[in-house]
């Protein structure tokens, strides 16, 4: 059958709303889909037409995605219709999906299908701003991008070009930031940064402090790239020297215990940040002769060279129990791990890179990244706790199984094939062994996305909740209770199921504190919550044992952890080597309970609304814009500013209005305890094109005087203690409202609607 007979028989066979998927009778059926995989293709991934009319289901998306990649395999005479088959047949079956942007790009005209890269940051103005519109382009098209700040020279350093003083690789980092709150990538999605900076680098405590603000850099993800001599230096209870990138000497000698004990607050404050250990990423570097590995991807599994990017793809280990949940198919897993492979490979040939850089890098090296989700799904189906040593060996014998397989297909498709082209030299050029396709082979993702397509748990974390309560994809006034199917199967076949379980459930997400359920169940179905970080540490380290690159995980500790509790992890990462380790403290985010329970609840900011007192006193401010002379007026109460009235000169018409609308929302924001800085900081510049001049400084429109004029009126007593700084990052989901989950170095929506932060 050849694609266009394909895509036919699919048509045939594609269900309307209202029908029933085809059966196994089918030559392509569609894929059986949950009803929230289907709302998360249709909001995100699935084509539409200029009116917003869908073009395609499900399966066409599988299909088109199919026969793209497929269509590779004719540059070495292979035929693509059975390739086709197979690359679709894999797919619609969940049982292997590859990154978003293949899912989102391929068969389209965007064709940028990688969703890992790398961009160098030089110590100069021109790298910088090249680095800050190549970031652009690649958000545009659906990448995430990771960047090492530690060339650039430290705050106040000197510049010889201008006679100035440096500002330093933090200031530069907000340029970026604001640069991706600038391009949206469809949907849901945003672009996703992860800045990376040398703890020996001179401004390594501002890094560190960097998010303490949780206004600040909302769009990058924080990794200190920790060195070996650092760590030995923590041991000794020694120092070690801070140096200048610009010179490559030292320039102070600071306390490896002080940086270590500002790394371990920060993360325990509010999850940031992260760490690499960027010289055991570099002892793992397949091409060490192209340079040193400096970054990873915004989730930190992917270490790549500059200009570097990589395709990601993963196995869905809920589905590879055996028959009768009697251990692993193996067979199934070894035909999944060999066709992913090949499928990535493919995806490398047809890819449309978006820099000519990248793409000489890229198809230079060919690194691929096979990985997993589902491995909770297997455990329950197993029924193995996820924090036993049952668990860890299971782990560890299917990450060897797929990195053995995915090594043997890359070396085969290099007997047709060819080598990457920097094989000569690389670190597989050892002589006593074939030579390989790809750099790196596996991989493990977060997978945020395409799990909740596959409908199963992400990557190898546990699940987040057993059972809760979805609403947004139902009509209004109706609930639906969703389980963990091999939960709802065990409790039906212990007859403990009933709805009043299930209620309880959704409310708790665990079975913590319900009574009734018999401890072998309570042992085997844990949430990311129920296990203990020490065990949370212990299966990333078990799956990075035979992994090429890294394993993106978050270790999850509960509300009252202490900061003992996070140096724990950090030190058990390092001695049981992990590439690198990030950790969450539930609520260290937000001051917001993260219900388990409604979809639709919502939590207010600290102490709720402020109600105006009968009395306030304030401040009017003359100022000139190019609408003529607007006064503002700051009231204030005891907490601080509390309204905002303006009045132009010149009364009436659609700018006084929209003044008058533009301050009752400050005020309202005032009273909700949103802190000035932050809307001084939306409002700050934004231009008409009749800009006024107050006292020599320019004044681009009423809202940036307004802005002004609130900036002037904060005492520094208003302002929040970096100690306990206000965290403005919403413990709600912008999407349908739900509580968020942080797994992974990445925020998403607690219930899977498709909201994520994080690429």
């Amino acid at each position: 059958m050849n694609i266009p007979d394909l895509f036919e028989a699919l048509e045939e066979a594609s269900p309307s709303p209202e029908r029933e998927p085809c059966g196994p009778e089918s030559p392509l059926p569609e894929p059986r889909l949950t009803p929230n995989a289907v709302h998360v293709l249709e909001s995100r991934y699935l084509r539409r037409d200029g009116e917003g009319v869908l073009l395609e289901t499900p399966g066409a998306m599988f299909l088109r995605v199919a026969s793209a990649v497929a269509e590779a395999e004719t540059v070495w005479g292979g035929d693509s219709g059975e390739w086709t088959r197979i690359f679709y047949g894999m797919m619609s079956r969940l049982e292997f999906l590859p990154n978003s942007p293949t899912l989102m790009n391929a068969g389209s005209g965007m064709g940028q299908l990688s969703a890992c890269f790398v961009l160098p940051v030089e110590d100069s103005m021109d790298s910088i701003f090249t680095a800050v519109k190549n970031t652009a382009l690649i958000h545009k098209s659906g990448g995430g991008t990771g960047f090492s700040f530690s060339r650039v020279r430290p705050a106040r350093d000197v510049v010889r070009s201008t006679m100035g003083v440096s500002s330093g690789p933090v200031s530069f980092m907000t340029v970026f930031d604001r640069a991706t709150d600038t391009v949206r990538q469809g949907g849901m999605r945003r672009g996703a940064n992860m800045a990376v900076l040398r703890v020996d680098h001179p401004d390594i405590l501002s890094f560190i402090n960097a998010k303490r603000d949780m206004a600040a850099l909302n769009n990058f993800n924080l990794s200190v790239a920790v060195t070996e001599s650092f760590m030995s230096a923590l041991e000794k209870g020694g120092d070690y020297p801070l140096v200048n990138p610009r010179t490559g000497e030292a320039s102070d000698t600071v306390s490896a215990r002080e940086i270590f004990d500002a790394m371990v607050d920060s993360a325990w404050a509010g999850g940031e940040p992260g760490i690499v250990f960027i010289d055991r990423i570099n002892r793992a570097n397949p091409t060490p002769r192209l340079g040193e590995i400096e970054a990873t991807n915004p989730c930190g599994e992917q270490p790549l060279l500059p200009y570097e990017s990589c395709n990601l793809g993963s196995v869905n280990l809920s589905l590879m129990a055996g028959r009768g949940n009697c251990g692993v198919d193996w067979n199934l897993l070894e035909r999944t791990v060999r066709n992913g492979v090949r499928f990535l490979d493919d995806v490398i040939q047809i890819n449309r890179y978006p820099l000519p850089e990248i793409e000489a890098v890229s198809l230079g090296n060919r690194k691929v990244g096979l990985g997993v989700m589902g491995f909770a799904e297997l455990l329950f189906s197993l029924g193995i706790p996820y924090d036993s040593h049952e668990a860890l060996e299971l782990g560890e014998r299917i990450m060897s199984f797929i990195a053995d397989k995915a090594s043997a297909e890359s070396m085969d498709l290099a007997v047709t094939r060819g080598p990457f082209p920097n094989f000569k030299g690389s670190a597989h050029d050892t002589g006593g062994l074939p030579p390989m396709r790809n750099a790196t082979v596996t991989t493990i993702a977060p997978t945020g996305s395409i799990s909740i397509l596959a409908g199963c748990s992400s990557g190898i974390e546990p699940v987040f909740a057993l059972a809760f309560t979805r609403r947004h994809l139902l009509a209004e006034g109706t609930e639906l209770r969703e389980a963990a199917p091999a939960f709802v199967k065990a409790a039906r076949d212990r007859g403990i199921l009933t709805p009043g379980l299930l209620e309880t459930l959704a409310e708790k997400g665990g079975l913590r504190d319900i009574p009734g359920i018999p401890e072998d169940m309570r042992r085997v179905f844990v949430t990311a919550h129920d296990v203990s970080p020490e065990w949370h540490v212990r299966m990333q380290a078990a799956f990075q044992k035979f992994t090429d690159n890294a394993v993106s995980k978050t270790v999850n500790l509960p509300a009252d952890a202490s900061r003992d509790d996070v140096e724990a992890v950090f030190l058990l990462a390092w001695k049981l080597g992990c590439k690198g380790v990030t950790v969450y403290r539930d609520g260290s985010r937000d001051r917001q309970v993260l219900n388990l329970g409604r979809a639709g609840g919502h939590s207010e900011r600290i102490g709720g609304p402020r109600n105006r007192p009968e009395s306030v006193s304030g401040v009017t401010r003359r100022v000139k814009t190019g609408c003529g002379d607007l006064f503002v007026t700051i009231n204030r109460d005891d907490h601080g500013p509390v309204e905002v009235f303006g009045r132009l000169g010149k009364a009436g018409g659609c700018a006084a209005s929209q003044g008058e609308a533009l301050c009752r929302m400050i005020s309202l924001a005032l009273r909700n305890n949103v802190p000035p800085e932050e809307i001084t900081r939306e409002l700050r510049g934004i231009s008409c094109n009749r800009p006024g001049w107050q006292a020599g400084k320019k004044v681009n429109s009423c809202a940036d005087a307004i802005a002004g004029t609130l900036e002037s009126s904060v005492s520094p007593e208003d302002r929040p203690e970096r100690e306990e700084p206000f965290l403005s990052h919403s413990g709600a989901c912008p999407g349908c409202g739900a509580g968020l989950k942080y797994e992974s170095g990445c925020v998403s929506c607690s219930q899977d609607c498709g909201y994520t932060e994080c690429g």
